[in-house]
């Protein structure tokens, strides 16, 4: 089969592999129809998750069909569609009865990771009766492939953690996928106002069609000064972070009122200062984490519906053999005017 796998820092190759195979009773073989690129995958490209290895399938998110079932699976058949949840969960451990998938103790993320994912024909996935879902009849799929990863990772990460509520002032501070995903469905809980904050105009003229009441271009590098005039100098209530660098992670601790949530959701690969001479007597909470895609199930729902609209995220469409020129695209999502990136196996 095709897969595109790691090479080392700053290299990837599509390459022929084996096709997977059946390793536990649990497992489930997916023949892969609709995958994508995450933030995530650049940040491994650039070094920055060394658990990553030469070899490595890279890719964590897609849909696909069921090609194989273990003896031990219950939940699912041959044939079936399927969405593949970034997040493994063996639904047994301590963690995972807690709802903290992400830490599951035979899971987590490892899609991409620590095993082979989902940049490939054909993918294993471990425990599948707790690390898929079935796809509803009629429902895009492009848009689930969304529900893979980034809109659970907005939600969780972003939206909850931040303790959004009505009436809020949000910043969401970087207006890629996941930063759009976070605005998306913020507007769950009915805040006030979100500001948007970006370096890119199109960006922001994306985020003002999808909810956003006000952005603010930082480029000039006074996305501070702009902040507190649009809240009469009173600050956000709620701060998400969705880019994962220092200079980003101190807008958030500038721009925060007291008694604020600054919530990490961004990826970061170098250290950040932590102002806590500043913060300490402000009453601020600050929230980091890896999704553990438990709002995944609502999620569904609010797609099938028509209430949430993920597909609106994707602006490039290419086929697998084309995933190299997919990865050139989303690498330069500015010039491109690139989201989220759909790669075709079908």
């Amino acid at each position: 089969m095709k897969a595109l796998t790691f090479g080392g820092k700053h290299s990837k190759e599509l390459v022929e592999k084996p096709k997977p195979s059946l390793v536990k009773p649990t497992d489930v073989i997916v023949k892969i129809t609709k995958t994508t690129i995450c933030g995530t995958d650049l940040h491994i490209l650039s070094g920055d998750v060394p658990a990553v290895t030469a070899g490595r399938t890279l890719g964590h998110e897609g849909v696909g069909i069921v090609e194989e079932v273990g003896s031990a699976v219950n939940n699912f058949k041959v044939g079936d569609r399927v969405l593949i949840s970034c997040v493994t969960s063996c639904g047994k451990c301590d963690n995972c009865k807690k709802g903290l998938y992400a830490h599951c103790e035979d899971g987590g993320w490892i899609l991409g990771h620590l095993i082979d994912g989902t940049q490939a024909e054909y993918v294993r996935i471990p425990h599948a009766d707790n690390s898929l879902y079935h796809i509803p009849e009629g429902v895009d799929e492009e848009a689930l492939v969304m529900l893979s990863d980034i809109l659970p990772t907005g939600l969780e990460i972003g939206v909850l953690s931040g303790q959004v509520k009505p009436g809020d002032t949000v910043a969401i501070v970087g207006g890629g996928p996941v930063g759009l995903a976070a605005l998306l469905t913020a507007q769950f809980y009915s805040p006030a106002e979100i500001i948007m904050i970006d370096l890119d105009d199109n960006r922001l003229e994306v985020a003002k069609k999808f909810g956003a009441t006000k952005v603010v271009n930082s480029s000039d590098g006074k996305a501070v000064e702009k902040v507190m005039e649009l809240t009469d100098k009173k600050g956000v209530d709620v701060a998400i972070e969705a880019v994962g660098i220092p200079t980003t992670f101190l807008l958030c601790q500038e721009i925060i009122s007291a008694g604020g949530h600054i919530a990490n959701v961004g990826v970061h690969g170098k250290s950040v200062e932590l102002h806590l001479e500043k913060l300490w007597i402000r009453n601020i909470t600050i929230t980091t984490g890896l999704v553990s895609t438990n709002s995944t199930p609502m999620l569904l729902k609010t797609v099938k519906s028509g209430k949430l609209k993920p597909e609106q995220l994707v602006t490039h469409r290419f086929t697998f053999d084309d995933i190299e020129k997919a990865y050139d695209v989303f690498s330069n999502a500015a010039q491109n005017k690139a989201l989220k990136v759909i790669i075709s196996n079908e």
